[in-house]
């Protein structure tokens, strides 16, 4: 038949120092050591990597290689790279998909934020090269349950050709609503411009414990598009060993 058995990518991570943490993989996010300033769980693809959709460098090109470091008081830096890894282009080329960005987050008792910077390479004919900033922060509560704790994202693409883009997040999470956790959240479904009416995605998830190893999580969401609207249910189950 024509399914096949795929490997989703392979990473190698390892300190250097007591401060530092490096990786190299095949076919991982370039943001694989980030520490985006969010503690929203939804599991969609749309609103999961909250508001960060091309500055955390999740295209997973091929060839991939980031570090981490600990400042101290609360600040970590990070930087990632992605490449095509093609025989014909090559890695670091002008003829290659490059892509490279870093990031500076702050993580308090009850709050952080992140600033995300990546530089996304296209090299192919007309499309356009594009700087994307991404603006993250959350907010938690002294007491979970009664309050959500609050995780906000922004990111700005600036093309080298065309009009600037703008992607945004909200998202709510009560992490102690009976024996799981509750979250809602509402996001653009991608980057839109001034002069295109955005689309908007909402979404609520509850996420329990079967036992010690496995964990169920239902999604409800509705997706706007161009057409007709979305509306779906979706049950994630996760197995851990």
């Amino acid at each position: 038949t024509t399914d096949t058995l795929t490997v989703d990518g392979v990473s190698y991570t390892f300190p250097i120092g007591d401060k530092t943490t490096v990786f190299v993989g095949d076919n991982m996010d370039g943001s694989t050591l980030y520490s985006t300033a969010c503690v929203y769980g939804g599991p969609t693809n749309t609103l999961d990597d909250c508001g960060n959709a091309f500055s955390a460098l999740a295209a997973a090109k091929g060839t991939a290689f980031g570090a981490s470091y600990d400042l101290g008081n609360g600040f970590t830096a990070a930087f990632g790279y992605e490449g095509d890894g093609s025989t014909t282009n090559g890695l670091l080329t002008l003829e290659g998909a490059d892509a490279y960005g870093g990031q500076l987050t702050y993580t308090a008792d009850s709050y952080g934020a992140s600033v995300t910077y990546a530089s996304i390479e296209v090299p192919s004919a007309g499309a356009a090269d594009t700087i994307y900033w991404g603006l993250n922060g959350y907010w938690t509560p002294a007491e979970t349950g009664s309050m959500p704790s609050i995780s906000v994202g922004y990111e700005m693409g600036n093309p080298e050709t065309g009009d600037d883009t703008t992607h945004y997040f909200v998202g709510l999470q009560w992490d102690e609503i009976g024996p799981g956790t509750f979250g809602t959240a509402l996001g653009t479904t991608g980057h839109t411009t001034d002069a295109v009416d955005e689309t908007l995605m909402y979404e609520a998830f509850y996420s329990y414990p079967i036992n010690d190893g496995m964990t169920i999580t239902p999604v409800v969401y509705l997706k706007e598009q161009a057409g007709t609207d979305q509306t779906g249910v979706m049950v994630k189950t996760s197995f851990s060993f």
